[in-house]
């Protein structure tokens, strides 16, 4: 065989290791792109609908005659809006405060190595196992004044014994807040827990060194240590409280009346059973820009610190 041979082998193995360089960065993308359109169309896409949806005057089923921002004008202007808003508040500042005190103090104290670590940190974590339902069910016997903790206690013979906050519309909110903190402190806890032991034991022999009490010690150096957990939780805490649906519905119904109406409920009542479809949109819209409201600021701290470092 001549020489002549070689450079036409050379140019097509080049070729080859082109083409499959080439395959093996277009194939993955092609593997991705059908649910990457999936995704974009039905999130990003009925997002958008929605948003359409919430500037027009629809009701039972969609129309498409403009009317601006009227529907958010007769949102605002809505008794039951306004309540369910400002349970949002309470429920949502008492569940995810609760939860971080709860989740920290949880969280120490299995950081100082106790016996049965494993045990007890399966129970915290075992009520994130649960459904949303199922914990509104359960928690809805427990507070039931017939059945559960008022009857138990009544039946041990403290007659004067009260605790009916599941059918008090002043108090139902807090019977709301109780299982949502019972739902989601394990959680927290773990997230708290991962972050303290990824804390070097030098900062604490250090500060024994120095004479610093351990309260002092987390107090001063250790929670500082821990804001980037702080954040993520609060940011994870806030869109389940924002999107709390299923344990309202299970728990109190949105009762008694709607005295623990939550956006997520107002929603879904006034667009699947009152047919004001234009008007649930628009509380679907405040709703997402609630969770925008937490998340941008959270991402641009994140991108802004990890620029700066």
């Amino acid at each position: 065989m001549s020489q002549t041979d070689s450079p036409p082998r050379r140019g097509a193995n080049a070729g080859r290791h082109s083409l499959s360089g080439t395959l093996e960065r277009v194939l993955p993308r092609l593997v991705v792109a059908p649910s990457f359109a999936v995704a974009l169309f039905f999130v990003y896409g009925y997002m958008i609908w929605t948003f359409v949806l919430s500037l027009t005057g629809s009701r039972m089923l969609p129309q498409y005659d403009f009317v601006g921002f009227e529907q958010y004008a007769r949102l605002f202007a809505n008794e039951r809006w306004n309540v369910a808003a400002t349970n949002l508040v309470i429920f949502g500042g008492l569940f995810i405060v609760i939860c971080l005190i709860l989740g920290l103090v949880l969280a120490i104290l299995l950081d100082q190595r106790i016996r049965q670590e494993g045990v007890l940190r399966t129970i915290y974590l075992y009520p994130m196992a649960l459904s949303l339902i199922v914990t509104g069910v359960v928690w809805r016997w427990i507070l039931n004044p017939g059945l559960g903790i008022q009857s138990l206690v009544r039946g041990w013979g403290f007659e004067d014994f009260t605790f009916d906050w599941l059918v008090d519309p002043d108090m139902a909110i807090y019977a709301l807040v109780i299982a949502a903190v019972w739902q989601a402190s394990g959680f927290v806890m773990a997230l708290f827990l991962a972050g303290l032991r990824s804390i070097d034991d030098s900062l604490f022999k250090a500060a024994a060194l120095d004479g610093a009490s351990l309260p002092r010690v987390y107090w001063r150096i250790v929670i500082p240590c821990l804001r980037p957990v702080v954040f993520s939780a609060v940011m994870i805490l806030a869109h389940i409280a924002i999107k709390s649906f299923d344990l309202v519905m299970a728990l109190t119904g949105g009762g008694p009346g709607y005295a623990t109406d939550l956006p997520a409920t107002f929603m879904y009542a006034h667009t699947f059973t009152r047919g004001q479809i234009g008007l649930g949109s628009a509380s679907a819209i405040m709703m997402l820009c609630g969770v925008l409201a937490i998340l941008v600021p959270y991402l641009y701290s994140e991108l802004r610190g990890s620029k700066h470092g």
